[in-house]
């Protein structure tokens, strides 16, 4: 068996070894038969590429042609041309199973069934990992670069099932990695032929490298030796090191900074990144059940924890210090003694099926009585788990105020603290100017902070015309928020983002808090929290009484009494008995009108409706684990497709970009914008010709692509530009050639068929400038290497030659 094919199939079985992991995560096994038979023919392809031979990137070129034909095969032969030959169809029906599988991994917990959709990701992913790692470390010769992918395989898998059996996947795929290490030092060992050192040969023995039984075994050892040290430092050093919470192999978890002690910080992820997934779970159920002594229970929101930090993007919760929680939390920040409260007591108990972090409680609490590790962050005011600690079968009781003040006093209420109001009215300047501008039209003629915070309750929930809806794309970046304001129409996500984002930039101090609805009533007097009462709410800042909430979400909670025009007598309601809010009465069919968190999901249909911590996880897995595994997963098998794409955005992107104002500046940017110019054209199927002048290439760009008047003209100025910064005396920047080229990729787009569109974005021929680019660095190093061996050996042999 020769070295290379030895070498395949090392690459083969560490795939293979590798992709072990994602076991856990499905409930069948079938598939990874599949993978491996795919697996193979993938490899053997390969090698048969590199025996004809063929060049290094069409070997790779051609299995990666052969792994989407095999693809189409197991998994669109129904909409592929005879059978196996991708068509538009197959494409679009792969995307349809991508999406399907994104939705089957949110929806069902860890192990999941094997649906077609989640078989694609698995399986694709692992022909992926497969192809990279054939490639480098078969084709290309570099086997120690292709642990990478199998180090991304593992940590996907085994950041997804967080089962006690993590070690022996990892055991599994680190042992797979050694072995390719060793055959390909096997490899190259033997091509040195015999192997000098160590005791002498047998009579009449030829070594062959690795053949014979002397010296050629030390390397190997001292491989086996490095692989064995280098695994030992990554499980141990970690160990060691007081910023971890432990190795490689630890399974414990845990949020805080310590056993117990005070301080420590803290760090939330978004628990909120794609809820939409989750709202629409076929059957409620239970998560939490109190009892409490409150006279209306309308208002008895369960807050889990508050998000603070505004990014343009999403809303996080800022790392903040911890301690030890008190016997009696401090009295809420900003509340005055002149505003009306009442302390009540709540009894909770936590299903068993119901794991995560933030310990859920009426906001805001006094005193929090409960068993084992928990900390308190007081910014926040939020009890988190310490080192795994969850909610998992909780029962304990929380004293809380109910904070009643009126309307008189919250539009009175004074500035707020300079350095509170710095913190949270931060906007960040990608927020795009229509959120200002349209919270400003809706709060016209306001006289105080209260009255522009009650137009944007009341014009969220009924006189914007908004629509609650679950099914709503809830999109990200920074224009998420214009789009929902466009469209109007979203889920309590949008609404709270929305509300809050704008009373910042009216000078509001705002933040989101995430929690659960009152629940509704039952027979025996206790009230029951589903999977559907999972929510998210603005609260705004007034100095005098403090946080404040707010219900923008149409038909979800209840307006508070002190928004509303005519707020009742506070005799108007003293029944002692529980009653259910407004939007939380039990339904036959589940309702859209009605939230589940992402982390409700993972447990075995929904067990945790918040985040997880960054810094660890709790028993059950980490925080929207199978989300972002499943688009790791969907993104490995794009990526490689996508990349002439992305290199070609970003290339256009430097090009277009602001430069400076000196006379360099401009000839600099002036020649990137007419290199964008002949790219794109080249894109579009006009190939550039170097020989001619700028005002030829763009006659020639303006009449092959048959340009109309705007097109040409834009191209011509470009070319005039390139003409005066090139020969003028004194160069001198030309405005607008950033617009003139896309007026030209426009004009070029309108004037070409659908599929020559198609293949400018995906497959855009002046990426071959990458290629070139390689290989001219490429044959410069050749040369720098061959010019210092030379040197090398001439240096080896001139003592030789003196002394003789």
């Amino acid at each position: 068996m020769s070295g290379r094919t030895r070498l395949a199939l090392c690459a083969t079985a560490a795939t293979l070894m590798a992709s072990g992991a994602l076991l856990p995560l499905v409930d069948t096994s079938g598939w990874l038969v599949q993978a491996a038979i795919l697996l193979a023919l993938q490899s053997g392809v390969g090698a048969l590429a590199r025996r004809v031979p063929l060049a290094r990137p069409v070997t790779v070129a051609v299995q990666a042609l052969v792994t989407l034909l095999l693809l189409t095969l197991v998994f669109a032969r129904e909409q592929a041309i005879a059978g196996v030959i991708p068509s538009p169809e197959v494409f679009q029906h792969f995307s349809t199973l991508l999406e399907a599988g994104g939705d089957d991994v949110g929806r069902y917990a860890i192990p999941a069934p094997l649906t077609d959709g989640i078989r694609l990701m698995v399986v694709g992913g692992v022909l992926v990992v497969g192809l990279v790692v054939d490639a480098l470390a078969v084709t290309f010769r570099t086997a120690a670069p292709a642990g990478l992918p199998l180090l991304a395989l593992y940590s996907v898998a085994a950041g997804l099932s967080g089962d006690g059996a993590g070690w022996l996947w990892f055991l599994l795929a680190a042992a797979g990695y050694l072995l390719l290490l060793l055959a390909e030092g096997r490899d190259r060992l033997s091509q040195w032929g015999r192997v000098f050192g160590g005791s002498g040969q047998a009579p009449g023995r030829v070594s062959a490298g690795l053949d014979s039984d002397g010296g050629a075994i030390a390397p190997v050892r001292t491989g086996r030796r490095i692989g064995a040290v280098a695994l030992g430092i990554a499980l141990v050093v970690p160990l060691a090191l007081p910023a971890l919470d432990g190795g490689l192999l630890d399974g414990s978890d845990g949020p805080g900074g310590g056993d117990g002690g005070g301080g420590g910080t803290i760090s939330a992820v978004n628990p909120l990144v794609a809820l939409q997934d989750s709202l629409n779970q076929p059957e409620d159920r239970e998560v939490i059940s109190y009892r409490t002594n409150a006279k209306n229970t309308q208002d008895l929101y369960l807050r889990i924890v508050s998000l603070d930090k505004f990014d343009g993007t999403t809303w996080r919760t800022t790392v903040r210090d911890i301690s030890d929680v008190p016997s009696r939390l401090p009295d809420p920040p900003g509340l005055s003694p002149e505003v009306r409260r009442t302390e009540i007591q709540t009894n909770i108990s936590a299903d068993d099926r119901y794991a995560q972090n933030w310990l859920p409680m009426p906001y805001p609490a006094s005193q929090v009585r409960i068993e084992g590790r928990w900390r308190y962050e007081p910014v926040g005011r939020a009890l988190v788990g310490d080192r795994g600690q969850t909610t998992r079968g909780a029962q304990y009781s929380v004293n809380s105020l109910v904070v009643e003040p009126t309307a008189e006093q919250l539009a009175s209420a004074p500035a707020p603290r300079s350095d509170l109001a710095r913190e949270f009215t931060k906007v960040p300047g990608s927020l795009p100017s229509v959120v200002a501008s349209t919270a400003r039209d809706v709060t016209e003629g306001s006289a105080n902070d209260y009255e522009r915070a009650v137009k944007l309750q009341d014009w969220f929930s009924s006189e914007g015309g908004f629509t609650y809806n679950t099914q709503v794309r809830a999109g990200s970046g920074p224009s998420a928020i214009a789009r929902f304001l466009d469209q109007k129409e979203g889920f309590c996500v949008h609404f709270s983002f929305a509300m809050a984002s704008m009373a910042r930039t009216l000078g509001i101090p705002a933040r989101v808090a995430v929690g659960f609805t009152p629940g509704s009533a039952q027979s025996n007097g206790t009230m029951s929290v589903g999977l559907r009462d999972a929510h998210a709410w603005p609260e705004l800042y007034f100095e005098g009484v403090g946080w404040t909430r707010f219900e923008p979400t149409p038909n979800r909670g209840s307006v508070p009494e002190y928004t509303r025009p005519d707020t009742p007598s506070e005799d108007s309601d003293s029944s002692a008995v529980p009653e259910p809010s407004a939007s939380t009465a039990p339904s036959p069919t589940p309702s859209q009108s009605q939230d589940c968190p992402r982390d409700l999901q993972q447990q075995g249909g929904c067990t945790s409706a918040m985040p997880q911590l960054a810094g660890g996880s709790d028993d059950e897995g980490p925080p929207l684990g199978w989300i972002v595994g499943g688009t790791l997963l969907a993104l490995i098998v794009l990526v490689v497709p996508s990349l002439p794409m992305l290199w070609r955005a970003r290339v256009r992107a430097v090009r277009l970009g602001s430069g400076g104002r000196t006379e360099a500046d401009a000839v600099a940017r002036t020649l990137a914008a007419w290199e964008e110019v002949t790219d794109t054209a080249w894109d579009h199927g006009i190939a550039p010709d170097e020989s001619q002048t700028p005002r030829k290439a763009a006659a020639r760009i303006v009449r092959v692509g048959g340009l109309g008047t705007g097109p040409a003209e834009s191209v011509h100025r470009v070319a005039a530009a390139v003409e005066q910064v090139l020969y003028a005396p004194r160069p001198q920047p030309a405005p607008g050639l950033g617009d003139d080229v896309r007026r030209l990729r426009d004009g070029l787009r309108a004037s070409v068929s659908r599929t020559t569109r198609l293949r400018a974005t995906v497959a855009p021929r002046s990426a071959a400038r990458v290629v070139w680019a390689a290989s001219d660095r490429w044959a410069t190093l050749r040369g720098r290497w061959s010019q210092w061996a030379i040197r090398r050996w001439e240096a080896l042999r001139r003592p030789a030659r003196q002394g003789g």
